[in-house]
Formats: structure tokens, C-alpha cells, sequence
């Protein structure tokens, strides 16, 4: 007998990852390019990661990020609300959360440092290119309403009250099948 049972797996798959900037690229703040794969990504897994982003301005503290995700459900999208700092929520401090995930005064990580890229404010004007590069995934739980379907999430970067950048996901998030003969 065949049956799917999506409950016994503790993993994740991120499927069909879409990308735009959400002004057609007239914001000084732009993702020029990026790459994802493999399709679908795996939870926990390793990805491989290329992006081209571009800041025409400087970008100092203040810096927000302003996160928007929504959840499809019965073909209306309805926004996920901001629990625990994850889902719709703003984070008034970017550079400050920077600093908690790369400690002032040390060396950026891996790729980062390998490409010459800043982890920590200010951002100087220019363009920032991370190649191809692969990063392992480690494995999380969702909520289980969080769990599976299809999601947008929108990222808004402000800067003292002026938009600089904008840009739009969408992907599906699934359980995948496990077969039992």
C-alpha cells in the first residue's frame, strides 16, 4: 500500500523562488541579479546563492527593513502577522542587527570576507557581487499553520523615512513526500 506521510519528515522544501525589485529598479537600492538553486531547496540542505545588488547612496544607521509576507489561503493572500520577530514585521535597525550577528571589530565570515564584502554599516555607494556560492541550510521548525503553501514576502529598505529599496518574493514551502511500500 502507498500512503504520504508528510508527518514522519522533519524537512522542508522552498520551491519555485520568484525575485523583482518592486519599482522596476527607479529606487537607488536594487537586486541587479540572483540566482537560486537547486529548485526545490531542501530544509535542512545546502544552496547555492549568486546576487548582484546595488546601492547608488550610501546606506548608514538608521537603517529599516520593513518585511511583508503573506500566505495564500483559499485564493485570497492574508499577511502573517509579526510573532516572535518572524513574519510581518519591521526591524528599526538593521546595522544594529548586524552587530549581533557579526561581532564589531572582527573579521566578516566565509564569502563575505573571501569577496571583499562589508557585513557591518555604513555601506559605501556601489556594487555589492557575491558569486556563486554555497551555504548549508540547517534544519528549523515552522509553525505548523506556517508549515506549507504558497507565500509573498515583501522587503522594504528605508532609510530616515525615504525608501531606498524594494523587493518582492514569491515561493511555495512543502513537506516532501515520503513513499512507504
Amino acid at each position: 500500500m502507498l500512503f504520504d506521510s508528510p508527518s514522519l519528515s522533519s524537512s522542508q522544501q522552498v520551491k519555485s523562488i520568484t525575485w523583482e525589485n518592486c519599482d522596476s529598479g527607479k529606487l537607488p537600492g536594487t537586486i541587479k541579479s540572483l540566482s537560486i538553486s537547486p529548485d526545490p531547496v531542501s530544509i535542512p540542505g545546502e544552496v547555492i546563492v549568486s546576487v548582484v545588488l546595488n546601492t547608488e547612496v550610501p546606506l548608514s544607521s538608521p537603517l529599516q527593513i520593513k518585511i511583508t509576507a503573506e500566505k495564500e489561503l483559499f485564493g485570497d493572500w492574508l499577511t502573517a502577522p509579526c510573532i516572535d520577530k518572524f513574519g510581518s514585521c519591521t526591524y528599526t535597525e538593521v546595522c544594529d542587527l548586524l552587530d549581533a550577528f557579526f561581532k564589531p571589530g572582527q573579521q566578516c565570515p566565509g564569502p563575505l570576507q573571501t569577496y571583499g564584502l562589508p557585513c557591518h554599516c555604513p555601506f559605501r555607494a556601489g556594487s555589492y557581487s557575491l558569486p556563486t556560492t554555497s551555504f548549508k541550510i540547517p534544519s528549523f521548525s515552522l509553525p505548523s499553520w506556517l508549515a506549507e503553501g504558497n507565500y509573498r514576502v515583501t522587503g522594504i529598505l528605508s532609510h530616515k523615512n525615504q525608501e531606498i529599496g524594494c523587493a518582492k518574493f514569491t515561493f511555495s514551502l512543502a513537506e516532501p513526500s515520503s513513499w512507504w511500500w
